[in-house]
């Protein structure tokens, strides 16, 4: 598992009803952040409500990771160009890679070479993909948000083990 550089994204799933569900121009749903490393295997999944921003669950989404260490480098879309998140995972020694926004008020604070690894972010888009094979996972059937939680941890690990066998 390579920590130097991990990709950060969150997606949505639809709910009806139950705990962590919240309201969107979409409908109800939950929201689904996940982390993985530089060859897109998962590191850690945290699921909550869909109404916070993502920019809010970057720190609650870091407390899962499942490995020993810290990733150097979080790779992120435009949703997470944000100076307080910055500032928060620099104090904790990670660099936050985000490309701006086009609304941003303040001064840029990243030049372009950073913004390089951004074409790599395609790796977290197709763990997603992989986790689209498990139906359960892409809607919340469930009412009770531990079982939900507990059925996306078990598609994550059979993702893992299967890409880990593959390359054995």
């Amino acid at each position: 598992i390579n920590l130097s550089e991990c990709f950060i994204d969150g997606t949505f799933v639809v709910a009806k009803r139950g705990a962590n569900v919240g309201k969107t121009k979409r409908g109800k749903g939950t929201k689904l952040m996940v982390i993985a490393d530089a060859s897109g295997l998962p590191l850690a999944v945290h699921t909550d409500s869909a109404s916070p921003h993502e920019v809010t669950l970057v720190q609650a989404t870091l407390n899962e990771i499942v490995t020993v260490g810290q990733p150097r480098r979080i790779i992120g879309d435009r949703a997470y160009d944000s100076d307080p998140l910055d500032s928060t995972l620099a104090a904790q020694g990670i660099e936050m890679i985000a490309p701006r926004r086009c609304n941003r008020k303040r001064k840029v604070t990243q030049d372009g070479r950073p913004l390089l690894c951004y074409r790599r972010r395609w790796k977290i888009e197709r763990l997603f993909a992989w986790l689209n094979a498990f139906k359960r996972t892409m809607t919340r059937w469930d009412r009770f948000h531990e079982r939900f939680a507990a059925f996306v941890h078990l598609a994550f690990s059979i993702i893992l083990l299967k890409r880990v066998v593959n390359e054995l």
